[in-house]
C-alpha cells in the first residue's frame, strides 16, 4: 500500500493551496481528485476570470454558526498575501466592484500558478482518482481510492460543498466528518438564484432580462446591487448575496429603484405632463415593462395629472417597498457556494484537525463557513488551506 505524510482529497482552490504549503514543509503530500482536470470551480468562476479575492475582507461578510471561527486564518494569510502571490506569477489583474479582483485573462492563469507551486514543491497530484471512504489505522488514515487504498499519517478534506454537482460536486465531505462523529450543520444552497411559482412567476416572466439597481432586504441584512429579472424569478447580485440570509417562506424586501426618488419628481410633472399615461410617466424612471408591472400591481391608472397626491405616495412604495415571497431557489444546480458544513465547534481553529480526531483536517468550502460573493469564499479557500498546509 502506498504511504504519504499528507493525503488531501480535493484538488479545488483549498486543496491545491494546502498542497503547495504542506510540500513546502517538506511533507510527502499527495493531492487526489476523481475529476479529470484540477480546479474546475475556479475555471468557471467569475465568467472565466476568477475573481480570486476582495480587498475589503471583513469578518461580518462571513456567516455560519460562528462566523469568529474564519478569522485566525483569514488573518493569518490575508487577502494581499494572496495578491502578492499573483503578482509574483507574473498574473495581470483588474479591480471591478466592490473591491472585487480578477484575472485580466483567464481563470486558467490561476489554476496553471496552483499546479506549477504544487509541483515544485514536490507534491503528487493524483486526478481521477475517486475516494468512497477514509478510516483509522495504527499508523495513521487509510483512504479507500478508486486507485486501491492509500495510507497516510495525515488526512486533509477538501472536497468541497454541493454547489454545481455538474462540475463533479458531492457531500463525500460529509460523509466522512459524520463517519468520525463529527455535526455537520444542516446544508442549502448559497449565492442562488430565487424562483417564483403560479401567476408571480408568469408575470415576472415578461420581464426576463430586465435589470435595475436595486436594494434587497431579508433575515436583518440588505445589499445595494444589480438585481436581473430571469423567466424563473430573480438573479443579480444583490439577490445571489440576500439568498445567502433568506429563509425559507420568508419574504424579501426590494427597492426596484436603489436611492431614487418617485412620487415627489411625479407630483413636479403633473402640471406640464400631466396628459401622459401614468405607465409613460414611470417609465421615465423605470424600464418600461417593470414600469407596467409596479403601475399593475399599484392599482394606479389613467394619467399623470388624474393621480392624487396619495396614489402617488402608493406608487412609491410600490417601487421602494415591494414585499415578495420566493418559492424556493434554483439549487445547488447553479448555486455558488454551500450554506453549512462541518460545524467548526469540532475543529482548531489555527490548524483545522478535528478535535477528537488527530491529523483529520477540514478546509475551504466543506467547513461551516461561507462568504459573501466577490472573491470572499476564494480567500477563505486561500486562507484555511495555507493554515492547514502550516501543521497538516
Amino acid at each position: 500500500m502506498e504511504s504519504w505524510d499528507v493525503i488531501i482529497l480535493g484538488a479545488g482552490a483549498a486543496g491545491l493551496f494546502c498542497g503547495i504549503e504542506a510540500a513546502r514543509r517538506g511533507r510527502r503530500v499527495l493531492v487526489v481528485d476523481h475529476a479529470k482536470a484540477p480546479g474546475e470551480k475556479i475555471r468557471i468562476s467569475g465568467g472565466g476570470r476568477c475573481n480570486f479575492t476582495n480587498m475589503y475582507i471583513e469578518p461580518h461578510k462571513f456567516l455560519g454558526e460562528n462566523p469568529r471561527f474564519a478569522l485566525s486564518a483569514l488573518n493569518r494569510y490575508t487577502q494581499w498575501d494572496f495578491i502578492e502571490r499573483v503578482d509574483a506569477a507574473g498574473i495581470p489583474w483588474h479591480e471591478k466592484t466592490l473591491g472585487q479582483l480578477f484575472c485580466d485573462s483567464s481563470a486558467k492563469d490561476i489554476i496553471a500558478m496552483l499546479t506549477r507551486e504544487l509541483a515544485e514543491a514536490g507534491a503528487t497530484l493524483r486526478l481521477g482518482c475517486g475516494v468512497s471512504n477514509v478510516t483509522r489505522s495504527a499508523a495513521g488514515f487509510v483512504v479507500d481510492t478508486t486507485s486501491g487504498p492509500l495510507a497516510a499519517e495525515a488526512v486533509v478534506v477538501a472536497t468541497g460543498g454541493k454547489s454545481i454537482p455538474k462540475i463533479g460536486a458531492s457531500g463525500i465531505g460529509y460523509h466522512i466528518a459524520e463517519h468520525f462523529g463529527l455535526r455537520i450543520v444542516p446544508t442549502r444552497p448559497a449565492l442562488v438564484p430565487l424562483t417564483f411559482e403560479g401567476q408571480l412567476k408568469a408575470d415576472m416572466a415578461t420581464l426576463s432580462g430586465t435589470s435595475v439597481q436595486a436594494t434587497v432586504a431579508a433575515g436583518g441584512t440588505s445589499f445595494d446591487e444589480g438585481l436581473l429579472f430571469t423567466h424563473r424569478g430573480l438573479s443579480g447580485p444583490s439577490i445571489l448575496q440576500i439568498s445567502s440570509y433568506w429563509t425559507e417562506g420568508a419574504p424579501i424586501t426590494v427597492d426596484l429603484a436603489a436611492n431614487t426618488p418617485i412620487a415627489e419628481p411625479l407630483k413636479a410633472a403633473r402640471q406640464e405632463a400631466g396628459k401622459i399615461s401614468i405607465k409613460n410617466a414611470l417609465a421615465r424612471h423605470l424600464p418600461e415593462k417593470l414600469a407596467v408591472q409596479v403601475v399593475a400591481r399599484a392599482q394606479v391608472s389613467g394619467t399623470l395629472a388624474d393621480q392624487s397626491n396619495a396614489a402617488l405616495d402608493a406608487l412609491d412604495a410600490a417601487v421602494h417597498s415591494w414585499d415578495v415571497t420566493p418559492a424556493g431557489t434554483e439549487g445547488y444546480r447553479t448555486a455558488e457556494v454551500t450554506l453549512g458544513g462541518v460545524d467548526t465547534a469540532a475543529l482548531d481553529g489555527r490548524t483545522f484537525a478535528a478535535r477528537t480526531v488527530p491529523g483529520l483536517h477540514f478546509i475551504g468550502e466543506v467547513v461551516d463557513v461561507t462568504g459573501w460573493l466577490g472573491g470572499y469564499n476564494f480567500q477563505w479557500a486561500w486562507s484555511s488551506g495555507w493554515a492547514c498546509g502550516q501543521a497538516c
